[in-house]
């Protein structure tokens, strides 16, 4: 294990050393935790940053405290634009993206995707906790890519980690967990767009779990 920690602390010393200025957007779940638990170690100069959708369940809004006392650090809050929300309410309703990929598109842009627009504004380079085992969406991801929509490179460094080597971390270096991994969901989002999962489920299965099975992603990693 203390192999793939100087591993990962390799990869995020060399990212934040090649660019002056790197963010790390953090949803509190199992691989984020790994990696702000690895940034910490590292010293890496990366700054934490989290989107407060308005929408995420209590346990999240917890996690967010419990990160900051565990390691010392501040994670940033981004909101969603007041003007925004209330646009895609009158358009389709406080909860409308249950009815379509469309509005749930239109929901993700307002309380994600232009918050996390604001969130990167002047970074030379953005890391994510993203797996190639967590959808087939995800398959071919590299450690890096240029992230098109923001032309700046955009980091992975997780991107050949397995479920077990996760939670090997997570277990030996006693990194905090998410107390809705324990209620069966392997991965988190918005309180109203995820569910824990069934024994045998893909993983993402809880996420928009109305929509075409292989439509999992609110397009903040969707080239």
């Amino acid at each position: 294990m203390s192999m793939t920690l100087n591993e990962l602390k390799q990869r995020l010393i060399d990212i934040a050393k090649r660019f002056k200025d790197v963010r790390f957007a953090t949803s509190l779940a199992a691989e984020d935790m790994v990696i702000t638990d690895a940034i910490s170690k590292a010293g890496a100069n990366i700054k934490l940053f989290t989107l407060a959708t308005g929408r995420l369940h209590q346990e999240t809004v917890d996690m967010v405290n419990t990160t900051e006392d565990r390691y010392g650090i501040l994670i940033e809050k981004v909101y969603p634009k007041d003007d925004d929300v209330q646009a895609f309410i009158d358009q389709y309703g406080m909860n409308g993206f249950y009815d379509g990929e469309e509005p749930k598109k239109a929901c993700c842009g307002a309380r994600k995707i232009k918050p996390l627009n604001e969130a990167l504004a002047g970074a030379k380079a953005w890391l994510t906790g993203q797996r190639r085992e967590q959808a087939v969406t995800r398959s071919d991801l590299p450690l890096r890519e240029l992230d098109d929509a923001r032309q700046i490179a955009k980091y992975n460094p997780l991107f050949d980690w397995s479920e077990s080597d996760v939670w090997a971390y997570i277990d030996h270096y006693k990194v905090p967990v998410h107390p809705l991994h324990l209620q069966g969901y392997p991965s988190i989002g918005c309180e109203p767009c995820t569910r824990a999962v069934k024994a045998g489920e893909d993983i993402r299965a809880g996420r928009w779990w109305w929509l075409q099975q292989d439509s999992k992603e609110c397009g903040l990693h969707v080239k």
